[in-house]
């Protein structure tokens, strides 16, 4: 999993930490779905023992929202994201490169 800092829902949340349950109720899942996140590294903790900050915070809910939206599995969401990421780091390159708005 690639993760860019300045991808959506990176900035404004970034300096909180959540423990588990806290982070599992935050998200609207269960501390099982968190968990089997973190395996398929979908997201990662920011310390141990396990806490996630806001930017995972804002990466389940767009999980849960491509789940939703497309009715699809884990592991179709895993390839939406990481291309989705992959798109916000090539537009963060192409505005640091005064090629894009």
């Amino acid at each position: 999993m690639s993760r860019d800092p300045a991808a959506p829902g990176a900035s404004a949340t970034r300096d909180v930490e959540l423990e588990i349950e806290a982070f599992a109720r935050a998200c609207g899942v269960d501390v099982a779905f968190v968990a089997l996140l973190v395996e398929e590294d979908l997201v990662r903790p920011v310390a141990t023992p396990w806490r996630f900050g806001g930017a995972e915070l804002a990466r389940v809910r767009r999980i849960r929202r491509l789940q939703r939206d497309f009715d699809c599995n884990l592991q179709s969401v895993a390839v939406m994201v990481d291309l989705l990421d992959e798109i916000e780091r090539l537009r963060s390159a192409l505005r640091r490169e005064g090629l894009a708005p």
